[in-house]
C-alpha cells in the first residue's frame, strides 16, 4: 500500500488530532471529521505541510447520515479507505453522575455507545 487513506473521526482535538498528526507525517492521506468547521479547515492546512492529501469532513458520528456521507465523500476524494480511525467521545459535563441534566447524558451515551462509527 502505497500511501494509506486514514478517515478519523473525532479528529479536531486531544488523541484524534494528535493520530492525524502522525498519519499525516508518515505521508498517508488523512480525512479528519468533526463537528467544528474552523478547526476542521485549520487542522487540514497544518495536515498539508507534512506533504500529506488531506480533508475535512463535517459530521457528527451520533447520526447514521453524517457518518454513510463521511464514508462515502472519503471513498469519492480518494478512491478507498483503508484505515478508520473511530475516535469520536465526549466526556460530557464534569461532575457526579447524580448532577447531569437528562440531554447531557443522553448526548454522552449516544456519542461514546450508540454512536454509527
Amino acid at each position: 500500500m502505497d500511501k494509506p487513506v486514514t478517515l478519523i473521526t473525532g479528529a479536531l482535538t486531544g488523541i484524534g488530532r494528535a493520530a492525524a498528526v502522525a498519519f499525516a507525517k508518515k505521508g498517508a492521506k488523512v480525512v479528519v471529521a468533526g463537528r467544528r468547521d474552523e478547526a476542521g479547515k485549520a487542522l487540514v492546512k497544518e495536515l498539508r505541510l507534512f506533504g500529506s492529501e488531506a480533508e475535512f469532513i463535517n459530521a457528527d458520528v451520533r447520526k447514521e447520515d453524517d457518518v454513510r456521507n463521511m464514508v462515502d465523500k472519503t471513498v469519492a476524494r480518494f478512491g478507498r479507505l483503508d484505515v478508520a480511525v473511530n475516535n469520536a467521545a465526549t466526556e460530557g459535563a464534569v461532575g457526579p453522575i447524580t448532577d447531569q441534566t437528562a440531554e447531557s447524558f443522553a448526548a454522552t451515551f449516544e456519542t461514546n455507545v450508540l454512536a454509527w462509527s
